[in-house]
This record gives C-alpha cells, sequence and structure tokens, in this order.
C-alpha cells in the first residue's frame, strides 16, 4: 500500500470516528445484545444520509486532491513491499471502519446483525472505491493484496461479532517515533504529524485478546484483562530495498531490515462495568490505539529485548 494509500484509509477512518463521537453512539457490547423493540426513525434517517453525504465528498476530495492524473485501469503488485506492514495496515483499517458503522448503525435501534452486515459493507465499500482510484492513477495500481487485506480486516470484525456477538479480539495501533524518517524525509514524512501516517518503521499493529472472554475464569478475574500479540518492521527507507546513504564522512550507512513481534499485556477498558455510560462511550472510542505497557520484543537482528514502559523504535 502506498503511503498516499495509506493516509486515504486513516481520513476515512478519521471520519467516521468524529461522525460516530458527534452522534454519542453506544459501546461495542460485551456480550450478545438483544434485538432492539424500536427503531429510531430519525437517527437512522440522519445516519444513512450523513454516510452517503461523507462517502461522496470524501470520495470526490481524495479523487481531487490525489488522484489528478489518470490513466487506463491496471494492477499493481506491492505485495513485498515494507515487509508487509502497509497490507496490516490495510487490515486494520478496515476492521476500524467497520467497528465504527456497526457502532453508528447500532446507535440507530436497528439491531445487532444488520448492524454488523452494514458497518462491514460501508468499509468494503470505501476501502473498495479506494483501490479502484489507485487502478486507474499514474504511478500506482489496483492491488490485490491491498483488497485481500481490507476482506480479512472486515472478516474478522463481522466474523467475531456474528459468531460472539462481541470483539474478544481486537485490531489495534500503536506509534512511537523512529529514526529512520531523518534519512528519507520526502517519503517517510518531514514532520512528526506525517510520519505518523507514512514511517512504517514507526508503526505497530497489535491482535489484542480478552482473557475472560476466550477462557475458564473465575468471577474475580479482571473482565479488561487483555493479552496483545503485536507486529512491526524497521530499518526500511524504501519499499523493497534501501538506497544507499553515505555520513559526511563519505562511510557508507546500512540498515538492516527487520520483522519485530511482540508481546505485551493491554486493557478493553470498555468491558469495566463499574464506569458510567457517557465514560463507555468514550474510552470505547479509544479502543484502537494500544495502551502503554511493558512488552517483550524479538526481532533476528537484536534477538529477545524487554521493554519497560513504551515500545522503543530504533
Amino acid at each position: 500500500m502506498s503511503s498516499r494509500r495509506f493516509i486515504s484509509g486513516i481520513l476515512v477512518s478519521a471520519g467516521l470516528l468524529s461522525f460516530r463521537l458527534s452522534a454519542q453512539p453506544l459501546p461495542l457490547p460485551t456480550h450478545p445484545t438483544p434485538a432492539p423493540t424500536e427503531i429510531r426513525q430519525g437517527r437512522l434517517v440522519g445516519v444513512v444520509i450523513g454516510s452517503a453525504v461523507f462517502y461522496t465528498a470524501t470520495m470526490l476530495l481524495l479523487r481531487k486532491a490525489w488522484y489528478k492524473k489518470r490513466v487506463p485501469f491496471h494492477t499493481f503488485n506491492d505485495n513485498g513491499e515494507w515487509l508487509q506492514m502497509d497490507k496490516v495496515g490495510h487490515v486494520a483499517t478496515a476492521y476500524l471502519m467497520s467497528r465504527g458503522g456497526y457502532e453508528l448503525f447500532r446507535w440507530t435501534g436497528v439491531n445487532d446483525r444488520t448492524a454488523t452486515l452494514t458497518g462491514g459493507a460501508l468499509a468494503l465499500l470505501f476501502q473498495t472505491t479506494l483501490e479502484v482510484f489507485d487502478g486507474s492513477a499514474e504511478g500506482w495500481g489496483f492491488s490485490r493484496g491491498d483488497m485481500l487485506a481490507n476482506v480479512a480486516g472486515t472478516t474478522l470484525f463481522v466474523g467475531q461479532q456474528y459468531a460472539f456477538g462481541n470483539q474478544p479480539v481486537q485490531l489495534k495501533y500503536g506509534w512511537r517515533k523512529s529514526i529512520y524518517a531523518s534519512y528519507r524525509p520526502n517519503l517517510l514524512g518531514k514532520t512528526t504529524g506525517i510520519q505518523f501516517l507514512k514511517d512504517y518503521n514507526a508503526q505497530q499493529y497489535w491482535l489484542s485478546l480478552n482473557l475472560a472472554s476466550t477462557f475458564p475464569v473465575g468471577p474475580q478475574f479482571p473482565r479488561w484483562l487483555n493479552v496483545a500479540v503485536g507486529y512491526s518492521g524497521s530499518g526500511m527507507t524504501g519499499g523493497h530495498e534501501n538506497p544507499p546513504y553515505f555520513d559526511a564522512n563519505g562511510n557508507e550507512i546500512k540498515f538492516e531490515r527487520r520483522r519485530q513481534f511482540y508481546l505485551s499485556p493491554d486493557a478493553d477498558l470498555s468491558r469495566i462495568r463499574q464506569l458510567s455510560p457517557t465514560l463507555q462511550r468514550f474510552v470505547g472510542t479509544a479502543q484502537f490505539i494500544k495502551l502503554a505497557a511493558p512488552s517483550l520484543e524479538y526481532n533476528r537482528v537484536n534477538g529477545l529485548r524487554f521493554h519497560p514502559f513504551l515500545v522503543k523504535k530504533d
């Protein structure tokens, strides 16, 4: 996935989240939720119209801003780029958008299954439209790998919601500033804000498993406790390989491209029943961000490393 493609997905996801916040939706349920007895017609009409307007305006804006030079539709194989960090980003973005759409439509009073299907359909609509735009853009192309990742993220949300009525496994995002953007700022970002979206070295993606939803535990076990497995990449200043760099003395600087794997405790704060409904709604919107916690890392260059609080990106 190109950095431009990643930014597009984040912008769409942010729009869905802001729409959801302004509507004050209910958080994801922690157990199967019965179908509501009444659909709130005013909310439903507002959400449908608002979603259509948001989709149309966003796609027109992105097409005008980032897809000016158009060519005949073509495909592009970028599956080997960035140690597949971009593909994991597609999975996470599709999951986030599916969840946002679900919560939005549950707020209107539609039943759980309808909201689940609608949320997944909206996520695929947004992501597929952007892929079609890429397919007609100069320098890019329609990526089958991206589409497969989009479907995987949507399936992760929809499948769990249909099977369990909640999300025992969640996808989360983490970010720590890396050293590599300074070597190629035009590609990885000149400012921290741009690096947040474009520097794959700085990103981490986590699968967070709720223990109480998965294993037989006693009534005193904390229902909010999760364990998370993370993935990232480091040493990347190019998609497939790193271009040569030299210091002031003419000595070549080389970076080892490597995959990083993590294990860390986590929390699903929406499962804390003592919180007020308002606070539950607030923390529910932040579930996509991995909480800072001690973590264990393994990579082939450094071996096993322990991070006492935040994951340190090098």
